[in-house]
């Protein structure tokens, strides 16, 4: 996920949106324009070694000791969130409290098969790395020019690196310059929303409860979360500009995330459609052991029996 910041404008990230953008509106084949179906990505991707050492920006915990304290209860998890972490995996304090656990991320890019996916807050890249190894490519951005390049670095180290196009970008500003374009023909077919949640207190009061082995329990135990307070606006207003970029979306959202917020999302964007079928939402909680961590929302073709919707 990425983190809010001063950043405005295009100003920091112009000549790589402009180029994307650029690819976007170039003229293609006639045959380019029909419409679009889904390709499923079946086969093994090779991997493919690229050097980009970015090392010298954060350390690389390697011992407990090295740690601090704040990140310790992370750390002790490193090989859940990167299983080559051993290999030079490097994350920011961010990072570590809001990489996705690449169990989850494998995942989650399973479920998101396509041409091109955009990852728009790609953090330290663990759901971009994921989606590489499923999508034939992979747009991540970041408003942190660390973040972006610590996800480069550990995309390499994962080898898919070239799959990855890393852009420095503010998202609502990227969204709204894509929007703009009249005809763009470089489509996007699946957004990934992963937004900051508001750090690790979003569970606040406190989330470190003893385990429970009552799913209701560990539920009750926190605050309804309201998607007001994702970041950098309101969870329902991300969610329709994204919906103009594309229907397809998987939302990562907290494990407390109100549902009557998320059903409400497509009510309050119905759209003209060509059967009289509803358009569902699938909600898939996503567990580490006897834990649930979060919850992946998905809309449009991504749902099950919606395939056609794509």
């Amino acid at each position: 996920m990425g983190k809010k910041s001063n950043l405005s404008g295009l100003h920091r990230f112009l000549p790589q949106l402009e180029e994307f953008l650029d690819k976007s509106t170039a003229s293609l084949p006639e045959q380019s324009l029909a419409p679009h179906t889904k390709k499923r990505k079946t086969g093994t991707l090779s991997l493919v070694s690229t050097t980009y050492d970015a090392s010298a920006l954060v350390p690389h915990y390697r011992t407990a000791d090295d740690v601090p304290e704040n990140l310790q209860k992370y750390f002790s998890q490193r090989k859940r969130y990167f299983s080559l972490y051993e290999q030079g995996c490097l994350l920011d304090e961010e990072g570590w409290y809001s990489v996705t656990p690449e169990s989850i991320a494998l995942q989650i890019a399973d479920r998101c098969r396509c041409d091109t996916i955009l990852d728009p807050f790609c953090g330290v890249g663990g759901n971009a790395i994921a989606f590489a190894k499923t999508c034939e490519h992979v747009i991540a951005l970041d408003i942190s020019p660390v973040r972006l390049a610590l996800a480069r670095h550990n995309a390499a180290i994962y080898g898919v690196a070239d799959r990855i196009e890393f852009i420095l970008a503010d998202y609502i500003s990227f969204a709204n310059a894509y929007l703009s374009r009249p005809h763009p023909t470089r489509k996007i077919d699946v957004v990934f929303l992963s937004p900051p949640w508001g750090g690790p207190g979003y569970l606040s009061p406190s989330d470190n409860l003893a385990s429970s082995d009552e799913h209701q329990d560990e539920l009750e135990a926190h605050p309804e979360y309201s998607l007001s307070s994702i970041k950098p606006i309101h969870g329902a207003d991300l969610f329709r500009l994204t919906k103009r970029i594309s229907n397809n979306i998987a939302y990562f959202l907290p494990k407390n995330t109100s549902l009557n917020e998320v059903s409400a999302l497509i009510e309050r964007n119905k759209t003209a459609v060509t059967d009289d079928e509803p358009h569902m939402i699938e909600v898939e909680e996503e567990w580490m052991g006897s834990k649930l961590k979060a919850l992946t929302c998905y809309f449009g073709g991504l749902v099950a029996g919606q395939e056609h919707l794509f």
